[in-house]
């Protein structure tokens, strides 16, 4: 018989959880830890959604993606989660750079990037530092009419290498743009300027096993492979949620998944505002990326000095077409050494990532697909041989991800591996709004999107269902 992997629920939860992003687990421990009965629902086999990892054979852990996040994410981890979480988060240090306007090294910080914008770039300390304290006094709430473009040509007119250095890596963590609002741009950017780059050592099967135990420990309970199809709504207000055919009552829904599968497939337009249905279809998708996985054979080394985040480019100058191209032309690699991914066997893993249309990918045909993954793996290889010379030897087995695969394993339309532009964000806050306990927290408006973005939305959401039922409960 097949498994019954909704065994022992109860019929009756304070909360319904869809999805185990790390905003939705983020959700799930503080409501739980408030005593509300919570139910987490996760539709894959694994916790995590994109902060997650694979196993091949051999031995070798794979992340999905690459984790480089601000300071911000130990105080978010020690409060929201504990102290044994955030203490395993530590600085990289070593940031490099290397394409044809320029190649160095940084701690990404705002001071080495003031001391590279004035000396190795030549701009005047007062225009750094005002460009600084710009970007920080920005707020989600802030006009959206200034594109990113805008604010650079305000502070950098005609230095294109200045952009490339301040655009690129924000480009990779939260697939902004330069047509995109420059808040979306500048939130992001002061965060990792605070203090520079985070990681957590030990891997996100480490993190995700340690959240797991957490969760259990503050009464949630947690269901792998339960797909959420349909949320109900009764009079104005959720009143369920039906997985594998059983229909579980609650008295709120937190909804991890992508905004627009929320509100248009699990709700239905028929039960919602005709202007919020247009609004929600007018939300636009982030674009989705690749990645190739590259594990070294055992007792293989990569020398440190390779860095811990690299953003190479080839390309002559910073366009986001460019960046988002078939012909791939920028990569960030992300090493993992034994120091950072400690593990009982000392391995060395690099993945790749690059920025990726769905429509590039879509529709290809299997024999195509199936080469086109071929091909990424190569190319990658042979792009990062021009650094690390001699690697392909060494490389015990890599393979690829595509918008396809991300797709297929989240369940996030066009793969989207940034979940939505910034219109979504509006839209995802109004949903309370227009169905009574209906919440939902993901990657939406670009600004929250990264692992702390994520973790921090689920604490907005999170506090703002806990007012919702200890007011229900205080007028029952």
């Amino acid at each position: 018989m097949p498994r019954d992997f909704l065994k022992g629920v109860e019929d009756q939860y304070d909360v319904v959880v869809i999805g185990s992003g790390l905003g939705g687990m983020t959700s799930a421990n503080i409501l739980g830890r408030a005593g509300h009965r919570v139910l987490l629902l996760e539709q894959h086999y694994k916790l995590g959604g994109l902060a997650t990892w694979f196993l091949r054979p051999g031995g070798h852990v794979f992340d999905i993606s690459l984790h480089g996040f601000p300071h911000g994410m130990i105080k978010s981890c020690r409060r929201y989660w504990n102290r044994d979480i955030a203490d395993r988060i530590v600085q990289l240090k070593n940031i490099r750079f290397d394409n044809p306007q320029f190649s160095l090294t940084t701690t990404f910080n705002r001071e080495d990037f003031t001391r590279l914008l004035t000396t190795d770039f030549g701009i005047a300390p007062d225009k750094v530092n005002d460009f600084f304290d710009t970007a920080r006094g920005m707020n989600f709430y802030d006009d959206q009419a200034t594109t990113t473009r805008q604010l650079f040509d305000r502070f950098f007119p005609g230095r294109d290498d200045v952009v490339r250095l301040l655009m690129e890596p924000i480009t990779y963590a939260n697939g902004s743009t330069l047509e995109d609002p420059a808040i979306t741009y500048g939130i992001v950017f002061s965060n990792f300027m605070n203090k520079g780059v985070f990681i957590y050592e030990g891997g996100t099967d480490d993190l995700v096993a340690r959240m797991k135990k957490e969760l259990q420990a503050n009464g949630v309970d947690i269901r792998i492979n339960c797909g959420v199809d349909r949320i109900h709504v009764q009079d104005g207000k959720v009143s369920a949620v039906e997985t594998h055919g059983r229909r579980i009552g609650c008295r709120a829904v937190v909804s991890n998944a992508n905004l627009r599968t929320t509100i248009l497939k699990m709700i239905g337009p028929e039960k919602l505002d005709r202007d919020y249905v247009d609004q929600t279809e007018a939300v636009r998708l982030n674009n989705s990326s690749t990645q190739v996985y590259m594990a070294l054979k055992p007792g293989e080394e990569i020398d440190e000095s390779s860095g811990d985040l690299f953003f190479t480019s080839t390309a002559e100058e910073f366009r986001t077409d460019l960046l988002l191209s078939r012909d791939i032309t920028s990569r960030t690699f992300s090493f993992y050494y034994p120091r950072t991914r400690p593990g009982k066997k000392e391995r060395f893993a690099i993945v790749s990532s690059t920025n990726a249309n769905w429509s590039d990918w879509a529709d290809l045909n299997e024999h195509d697909y199936e080469a086109s993954k071929k091909d990424l793996v190569e190319t990658t290889i042979d792009a990062l041989e021009k650094y690390i010379p001699g690697v392909r030897n060494k490389i015990d087995r890599a393979e690829a991800a595509t918008p396809r695969t991300f797709n297929h394993y989240t369940q996030h339309e066009m793969g989207a591996s940034f979940g939505t532009k910034f219109e979504g964000l509006g839209v995802s806050r109004a949903l309370p709004q227009q169905v009574g306990g209906m919440y939902h927290a993901g990657s939406v408006g670009i600004i929250m999107s990264g692992w702390l973005g994520a973790i921090n939305y689920g604490v907005i959401v999170s506090n703002e269902v806990d007012q919702q039922l200890t007011s229900e409960s205080q007028h029952t």
